[in-house]
């Protein structure tokens, strides 16, 4: 009587072999991983090492974006914006609507926050809209807004008019 081997049989007897062999590499490599001090610090390089690019690549894309946020700055700057009381309040409302619908978009961060940026350039009270925009604006926007108001020294939050002694009607 010959003994012959089903298909199935030697599919699953395949499948056992590879599958020992990986939980054998692992078993080797856990070991190895606790007990040689060589590889063991080996593995500590190359942690440290990614960690220390990913840190690096984090700084780059932080200056670009500043580098971004800058230039989109003074293009709005070097656009100008409108003085008539109608053409700015339709500019404010235009800006604040098309911020918004590019945060719902999840577009371009610095894009949307350059519209919101336009928006408080023509606002008379910033800091009043710098309150709203924290409360419905999303972070990372908020944030490139933040940095666009720290470039454009020409926007005053420091202090409202109340506060610097002028009468205000709210």
């Amino acid at each position: 009587m010959s003994a012959s081997l089903k298909p199935a049989t030697i599919a699953a007897v395949s499948v056992g072999a590879v599958v020992t062999g990986f939980l054998a590499y692992a078993v080797y490599f856990d070991h190895r991983r606790r007990t040689d001090p060589e590889f063991r610090k080996m593995l500590k390089r190359e942690s440290k090492k990614q960690a220390r690019a990913a840190k690096e690549e984090a700084e780059a894309q932080g200056q670009e974006q500043k580098k971004a946020i800058r230039q989109a700055v003074d293009k709005a700057n070097e656009e100008g914006f409108p003085t008539d009381p109608e053409e700015v309040e339709a500019y404010f409302m235009q800006e604040v609507a098309r911020g918004e619908g590019l945060c719902q978009e999840g577009a371009d961060t610095i894009e949307a926050a350059l519209c919101f940026y336009r928006a408080l350039k023509v606002y008379p009270q910033p800091r009043e809209l710098i309150k709203i925009y924290d409360k419905t604006v999303p972070k990372p926007v908020l944030d490139a807004l933040a940095e666009m108001i720290a470039v454009d020294s020409s926007i005053t939050v420091g202090k409202t008019p109340s506060e610097s002694g002028s009468a205000t009607v709210e």
